[in-house]
């Protein structure tokens, strides 16, 4: 059962589509006006709790300029993270800003600068928490300048709201999920969407290859081998 686990085809890519909106339609929206060109603000600020989809939206983000060939540059945050690549990007994509130590963010300090006034290039940075409660992690001069610009709290999916979703993506592939599946699920597992995903799909697969319906047995039993 532990290789079939391994054996499951990996998550697709993150887009702006497989994005369930739940509470986020407006941030939905400005973010595809982006996509568009038809936004006039460079600088957007996403916040909120992990597994909320700050980090899906901005691997979207950059994955669609990429594709565009638009020059993109995407950071993951760390400690020590250097921005120098970031200058000569169209595209700039700044994940988890709160990780970053006193000399990473002057770098991000300066970036911005330059984007402002050079005047071609959107940056989009996600942090954990709003722009006013970072002054607890980052210099004041940086904060100032990431709540300039629009700023989105990302809401993470009600429990209502990630069941649908389940159960969506499980008739996508053919799977009938009942709400007692659904309901153990978000009791015993990873309660992000996309490790509910990950597991249904295990769970498919399990399902066909084992010649059993999906029952909250069988989940227990998934969810057991690969602990």
């Amino acid at each position: 059962m532990k290789q079939l686990l391994l054996d499951i085809a990996p998550s697709p890519p993150p887009t702006l589509t497989n994005f369930v909106p739940g509470s986020n339609i407006e941030l939905l929206q400005t973010l595809g006006n982006v996509i568009a060109g038809s936004e006039r603000e460079r600088f957007i600020y996403l916040w909120g709790g992990a597994g909320c989809g700050k980090s899906h939206l901005l691997l979207a983000i950059a994955g669609i300029h990429m594709r565009n060939k638009v020059n993109t540059a995407y950071f993951a945050c760390d400690a020590n993270t250097s921005f120098a690549a970031g200058s000569e990007a169209s595209c700039v994509v700044v994940d988890d800003v709160d990780r970053l130590n006193a000399e990473a963010q002057i770098g991000l300090f300066n970036l911005y600068n330059h984007i402002r006034d050079e005047g071609h290039a959107f940056l989009l940075v996600s942090g954990t928490v709003a722009p006013a409660q970072l002054k607890l992690k980052l210099r004041e001069d940086l904060v100032t300048r990431l709540g300039w610009g629009l700023v989105y709290q990302v809401h993470e999916l009600t429990d209502e709201e990630k069941i649908k979703a389940m159960k969506s993506h499980a008739t996508s592939r053919g799977l009938d999920l009942s709400q007692e599946v659904c309901d153990y699920l978000l009791r015993h597992e990873r309660r992000d969407l996309p490790s509910l995903m990950a597991t249904l799909d295990a769970l498919d697969s399990y399902s066909l290859a084992s010649q059993r319906k999906v029952t909250v047995p069988l989940v227990r039993e998934l969810l057991q081998a690969a602990s």
